[in-house]
């Protein structure tokens, strides 16, 4: 799980959009997943995380190309997820 959370911490992305996410991140929760993923039962963080990296680099690319279907609040929501299923897969680590 470090190579996960080290790739997170070399990731790149506008401030504004890094901004709002840390400010939605003070109240995720992780039933906010299920809109995400679309799971009805919750996959634990870990699985979770690879699964939202995935989905923000192809948000990324749309933005990037700025392309018609790119949704910045998706982007937002997405964002938010990773940086909630980061601080619950850190403080599950021991030491």
């Amino acid at each position: 799980m470090k190579d996960i959370l080290g790739m997170l911490a070399t990731l790149r992305r506008p401030r504004l959009l890094i901004r709002a996410a840390r400010i939605g991140a003070q109240d995720y929760r992780r039933d906010h997943l299920r809109s995400l993923l679309g799971y009805e039962a919750l996959p634990r963080s870990g699985p979770a995380l690879v699964r939202l990296i995935e989905m923000e680099a192809s948000l990324e690319d749309n933005r990037r190309e700025a392309d018609a279907r790119y949704s910045v609040a998706r982007h937002v929501q997405v964002l938010v997820a990773m940086m909630g299923e980061a601080r619950i897969l850190l403080a599950a680590q021991p030491g």
